[in-house]
Formats: C-alpha cells, sequence, structure tokens
C-alpha cells in the first residue's frame, strides 16, 4: 500500500506550509459566500443575488458564462447588466485559468475533494471513469437542450446552481445533490463529476485556454517520482508533461483542465511545484 500524499512534506516543511495552498482556497470559498450572507446577516450588503447574476457593491455587475450562454442560446436576449457582468467574469477566468472557478470558487469542490480524500483513507481503488473529454459533450448536450426546448432547462437539475443557491438562500433539497455527489464520487465514480461529468467546469477550462497564471515546474529535475501529486491531483493527467515532457524555456502544466488549485505545490517534499506567470507566448509546456 503506497504512503499517504503529504507525509513527507508535512515532515520535512511543516503542517502548515504543507496545506498552505488548501487552506487559502477553503479560506476563497467561504469568503466568496460571506460577500453574500453579509447581507441578510449582518445588513451589510456587499453582493446581492447568487453566483449565477449579482451585483457588487449595487454597482459592478456579475454574471455566470455558462447559465448567460444557456440563456443566449435559448433564444434571450442578455440584457446590458447581464453581457457587462458576463463579460467581466469572462475576462477574469480568461487571466487566471477558468478552471480556477471549479477549486476557489465552487461549494462543490469541498465535497469532491472529500469524497477523494474519504476514498484514499478507505483504500477504495476502482470504480467507473467516464473519459474525460465527456464533460464536454455533456455541454454540448446542455446547450443543445436549451436551443430545444428554449428554456433554462439543465438549470433544474444542475448540482452547481443548487448548491449555491442552497448556501445563500437555505439548502432546502439542496442537501440532496451534496449527498448524491458525495456516495457517487465515493462510491461510484471517483472525481466523476466534478474531473469527467461537469459542463460547467468544461466551459470554464475553455475560457482558461491562454490564461497566463500558471503552476511551473521549475526543478522537476529533482523530481523522485513519489506520485504524491499525483495522489492529491483532481486532474492527474496534466502533471505528467509538466515534469515528464520535453525540453522547455519554463516547465509547466498547460494543459486546460488544470484547475490550479494548488495542492501539488503542497504535498511535493521536492518543492518542484510553483505557481507562476506565463509572459512570452513563445513559450511551449
Amino acid at each position: 500500500m503506497s504512503r499517504r500524499a503529504g507525509v513527507e512534506a508535512i515532515r520535512t516543511r511543516g503542517w502548515l506550509a504543507a496545506h498552505k495552498w488548501l487552506l487559502i482556497r477553503r479560506a476563497s470559498q467561504l469568503m466568496v459566500f460571506a460577500l453574500f450572507w453579509s447581507g441578510p446577516l449582518l445588513g451589510l450588503w456587499i453582493a446581492r443575488g447568487n453566483l449565477a447574476s449579482s451585483t457588487l457593491f449595487g454597482v459592478i455587475p456579475l454574471s455566470d458564462p455558462f447559465i448567460q450562454l444557456q440563456s443566449w442560446v435559448a433564444g434571450h436576449p442578455l440584457a446590458q447588466d447581464a453581457l457587462l457582468g458576463t463579460s467581466l467574469v469572462t475576462l477574469f477566468y480568461m487571466l487566471v485559468g477558468g478552471r480556477l472557478f471549479c477549486s476557489w470558487v465552487c461549494p462543490l469542490n469541498v465535497v469532491s475533494d472529500f469524497a477523494g480524500w474519504s476514498r484514499r483513507r478507505l483504500g477504495l481503488r476502482g470504480g467507473w471513469r467516464p473519459k474525460r473529454h465527456t464533460r464536454y459533450l455533456v455541454l454540448l448536450m446542455v446547450l443543445g437542450l436549451a436551443l430545444g426546448t428554449g428554456q433554462l432547462a439543465w438549470e433544474l437539475v444542475n448540482p452547481v446552481s443548487m448548491v449555491q443557491r442552497g448556501l445563500i438562500f437555505g439548502f432546502g433539497f439542496a442537501w440532496m445533490a451534496v449527498a448524491a455527489l458525495f456516495l457517487w464520487e465515493l462510491l461510484v465514480s471517483p472525481q466523476g463529476w466534478c474531473g469527467r461529468l461537469c459542463p460547467h467546469g468544461a466551459l470554464f477550462s475553455l475560457l482558461g485556454r491562454w490564461a497566463p497564471l500558471r503552476i511551473h515546474t521549475p526543478t522537476r529535475e529533482k523530481c523522485d517520482d513519489c506520485m504524491d501529486c499525483y495522489q492529491v491531483c483532481p486532474e492527474p493527467q496534466v502533471i505528467k508533461p509538466a515534469l515528464k515532457g520535453g525540453d522547455a524555456t519554463v516547465p509547466r502544466i498547460g494543459e486546460i483542465n488544470c484547475t490550479n488549485c494548488g495542492r501539488c505545490i503542497d504535498v511535493c517534499p521536492q518543492s518542484i511545484f510553483t505557481f507562476g506567470i506565463k509572459i512570452k507566448p513563445s513559450e511551449t509546456s
């Protein structure tokens, strides 16, 4: 049985350093929803609405590109505020990487991470693993559903939207989505929703295709093949090209499905991974 990921990093760098980016991500996820909770709880209205559509400080509109794209495909013209809000959010994720939404904002990330952690602790192996490109087929199906019905039909069952609304306005049936996702990824398909089927994440991955913020591997020659990074990464297929690929001026993870979660940075005992900015357009991973 392989060792638990991160044990050596904790021994050499200490527990806090070996969980730095995980703790910052959890704080980010909590802070995002605290912006919405501050109004009803404290009377301090920083953000009104939800992650689908909201107004920051009563002035800046923010809209989810995935939901607005469905609305447009369904034949509903976008209001000026929705168009501006979608543009702002799209630009942000084009700069930092679209899958950053999945690991730093989406509340289902906590559920998926906990299911993955539970699988590792219980020693569970195997499971149904759809091809990772299946998420793009699901995205096309969702847009086709919107086109065919003229409605945002997917949003009636979208677990991401259900849990987001539940966290802000009260859970209700959203608990069922949380429980179903956890059991699905624990017992049936490891990372089967967030990593293989979610159309929300599929669209965001496309938005971040040329994002300059990447995880770099400037000292990859120190890799001792401990595999800790592969154990904790929600998209482990993105790691090998950065660690074992050909020569590159700045070796880095360039695959669009990297979530920039930073867990590889945390658990690597050799401190091979780090966040960095792609400066030269000609650089390749």
